[in-house]
């Protein structure tokens, strides 16, 4: 579904991202672990097309679309959840979904698509009413996910999306991960809770300064002497 092939991205003369390639098939969920620095982030960025890239290529389902804007992304089918949610705090749960389906001019399909993040987050439509800002964390993420879902997206880039949140609602989300598997959609996740990551995921990138410097299924990152050492504390 997607391939990055050895993308070096740069903030001005700043590069921070070194020859990175990877490769994503329909309905996997496919973590990028490391540490604050690696170039996790960027690469999600340059993948979405909000930083492109200096060299190198981004394939989505056989298309090159690198440096597409991202609302060429949206209608392509790929959808963004950054690390600060970005939510509309002061506008109902019902107000944030239908944002997110700004694109779509078929009122029919947005009550189909609103109709099916309900179903995946039954507790959204519970709080249909009630303001984002006044949501908990776990809720606010899942109601940026579900807002990433209103445009149809076949491959949703979440970018820390445990980060500052309880270990109660760090379970919320990852099972919201789960029901995104069930629904075939492809995930690319970026974190630094690498034990949970890997245990809801298919397979996993190490990054490391920038460059990729592990790749393996998740059960065998989870048995990896480098890995355990450096980010399990075992």
């Amino acid at each position: 579904m997607l391939k990055v092939n050895h993308i070096n991205v740069a903030y001005g003369n700043l590069q921070v991202v070194w020859d990175v390639s990877l490769s994503i098939s329909e309905g996997e969920v496919v973590a990028i672990l490391g540490p604050n620095g690696a170039g996790k982030t960027t690469t999600l960025k340059s993948i979405i097309g909000l930083l492109p890239p200096k060299s190198g290529s981004v394939e989505f389902k056989g298309e090159d679309i690198t440096g597409r804007p991202i609302h060429e992304m949206t209608t392509l089918g790929v959808a963004f959840v950054p690390e600060e949610r970005n939510l509309f705090t002061a506008m109902t749960v019902h107000e944030n979904l239908l944002m997110g389906a700004y694109t779509i001019r078929d009122k029919q399909k947005i009550r189909r698509n609103l109709e099916y993040v309900y179903s995946l987050f039954p507790r959204l439509e519970e709080r249909r009413p009630q303001y984002a800002g006044t949501m908990s964390g776990g809720e606010r993420q899942m109601l940026a996910i579900a807002r990433g879902l209103m445009a149809n997206p076949r491959l949703v880039l979440l970018d820390e999306p445990s980060m500052g949140l309880s270990p109660e609602n760090v379970i919320v989300v990852f099972e919201t991960i789960e029901k995104l598997r069930s629904e075939n959609v492809t995930v690319i996740i970026v974190e630094q809770n690498v034990d949970t990551t890997l245990r809801f995921s298919d397979r996993a990138y190490v990054m490391e300064q920038g460059r990729i410097a592990m790749h393996d299924t998740s059960e065998n990152l989870l048995k990896d002497d480098h890995v355990c050492k450096m980010y399990l504390g075992v």
